[in-house]
């Protein structure tokens, strides 16, 4: 146990114990969770050191880092002392370049050939939203990806599409092909009716432009519902 007097920085702990001299010697893999964290965070407050307060973080997010990246800037701050905003924001954009390596990966090595696919590519963009949001991604004629673009944002239930933005969108990039998703943020994947009735005006647009509509997945915590694995298109 340290003593009240004085407790120790992780600069002063045994060498194989700092995580930042763990990973110069074994590697980021070698890391936890709360470690990699730690690192972000550099110095605790006057009762933990910076890995002891990563550990707490990550305890409270059920040692889950999608629990931790659904937290927002003000969250960090007010539960967790000895995090600032300096140190909040740095987590965050930690987080965010995890988010996008996995989403540019995906763009990189795979054409969309299911409903999978599309999961695993916009679920990195909805997976932790409190509030719910509209994707589109534009496909080539090999039904590879040419872009994914945010459409629109709303409150937590439900979203505007403005369709005839979409379907411009599509020609200008001369997109074959189109998909889309949406989040709920209850966890609820199953379509509301107003989900059934957005699906339908988007595929008769796509129809009357000569573009085809692949697919509308709903993203909700970790499953997804497809309407054309359902027959629904």
């Amino acid at each position: 146990m340290l003593s009240d007097e004085k407790r120790l920085t992780i600069r002063e702990w045994a060498e194989d114990d700092q995580p930042r001299e763990k990973m110069l010697k074994k590697g980021a893999q070698s890391l936890s969770d709360a470690e990699l964290l730690a690192i972000l965070i550099a110095i605790g407050n006057k009762d933990e050191s910076a890995v002891e307060l990563a550990r707490r973080i990550m305890r409270e997010c059920k040692d889950n880092i999608n629990e931790l990246a659904q937290l927002s800037v003000n969250d960090l701050c007010k539960r967790f002392k000895g995090i600032g905003k300096a140190k909040a924001i740095t987590i965050m954009a930690a987080l965010e370049l995890g988010k996008r390596r996995k989403t540019n990966e995906i763009l990189e090595r795979k054409k969309i050939a299911s409903s999978i696919d599309l999961f695993e590519l916009f679920e990195p963009q909805l997976i932790d939203l409190q509030h719910e949001e509209f994707w589109v991604g534009l496909l080539n004629g090999a039904n590879k990806v040419i872009e994914i673009k945010r459409l629109t944002q709303g409150g937590t239930r439900q979203t505007v599409v403005d369709i005839p933005m979409m379907l411009k969108m599509a020609l200008e990039k001369s997109a074959q092909a189109i998909v889309v998703a949406h989040n709920h943020p209850s966890g609820q994947n199953r379509p509301s009716h107003e989900d059934e009735v957005i699906t339908k005006r988007i595929k008769a647009g796509c129809d009357a432009i000569g573009i085809s509509f692949l697919d509308h997945i709903i993203i909700a915590r970790g499953n997804y519902y497809s309407f054309a694995d359902e027959g629904m298109m």
